[in-house]
């Protein structure tokens, strides 16, 4: 389907402005210039009791003004009012569907396995994405047609919408993905890939709740060339119940894990040695620590893991 214009969108609530609310993305031609259409983007949004924030979302994507696209949202079966707001944006959606899911993976997994485009991208329901970003993907997948992923800038806000930072894609290479666990290469939402390269890459894992997204970069990395767009395409919300910010240390742990399996284990064994260096800097006292009754078994882990 084509985008939808402004003015074919539910009014935004009260006092709302700016993009998504009352901008939209600057239309797109329907042909590339080779005169083909332009590659069809499929978009899937996991949900669950987002209510404060999956209306932004929904609009950031719907107002593209991109002419071959495929939205797709799976609600885990939220109880906050997300639903209503779902529902009132229903005919612009290729499917929807609330029901209770095994968390983010399994519901992105869901999503996907619903859609038929070229690209693929997923947004989480606290996320947005940039006015130009699709018009850029699909620049770049024409442009570059053997690489099968593309990533572009991200943007760190506040609930108050003013930034925090602007995150600049790292080393798109395996090494690069494997120094995840001090702070990530990337940012997921200004991340799309092939259909090709998740046919041969995915589905996400879905026993992670974390780092999901790493694992499957990982095995992705193998298999198709990465490409980078110099161009801010989403931005993320930095809020007290974000995965990234109440979880860091969950998140740090499953990195931690994708990435050994990966085989990224020289990475993680100088990660984790510069951590203990670190610690013994701050604290000449850490090895005691280490060997006390509470901490004695971290300590026999760590240990073990150096042999």
């Amino acid at each position: 389907m084509s985008c939808p214009a402004l003015n074919e969108l539910p009014s935004p609530p009260r006092g709302k402005n700016g993009w998504p609310w009352t901008e939209e993305g600057a239309p797109f031609p329907e042909t590339a210039p080779d005169g083909r259409r332009w590659p069809m983007i499929s978009v899937v949004t996991p949900s669950y009791n987002q209510g404060e924030f999956v209306e932004a979302t929904i609009r950031s994507v719907l107002l593209q003004g991109y002419p071959n696209l495929e939205y797709i949202i799976v609600d885990g079966g939220s109880t906050d009012g997300s639903v209503d707001t779902i529902r009132r944006y229903e005919q612009w959606l290729t499917y929807w569907v609330s029901e209770p899911d095994r968390g983010q993976a399994h519901a992105i997994n869901k999503g996907f396995r619903k859609t038929s485009g070229e690209l693929l991208g997923w947004l989480n329901s606290d996320d947005q994405l940039q006015p130009h970003a699709l018009k850029c993907v699909a620049e770049y997948s024409v442009n570059f047609p053997d690489a099968g992923v593309f990533v572009g800038q991200g943007r760190i806000i506040d609930t108050q919408g003013q930034v925090i930072y602007d995150k600049n894609p790292g080393e798109l290479t395996f090494e690069g993905f494997c120094c995840w666990i001090k702070g990530g290469d990337f940012m997921q939402p200004s991340c799309f890939f092939r259909s090709s390269a998740w046919e041969t890459s995915g589905p996400l894992d879905e026993s992670l709740e974390y780092a999901l997204d790493v694992d499957l970069w990982l095995r992705m990395i193998k298999k198709a060339d990465f490409r980078r767009i110099d161009e801010v395409l989403s931005t993320a919300l930095s809020h007290h119940a974000a995965k990234t910010t109440a979880f860091r240390n969950a998140a740090i742990v499953d990195a931690i894990i994708v990435i050994v399996k990966a085989g990224g284990e020289k990475f993680v064994r100088d990660y984790l040695q510069q951590t203990l260096d670190r610690l013994t800097f701050y604290d000449s006292k850490v090895k005691r620590v280490i060997d006390s009754p509470f901490l004695k078994p971290l300590g026999s882990v760590i240990r073990a893991f150096f042999k």
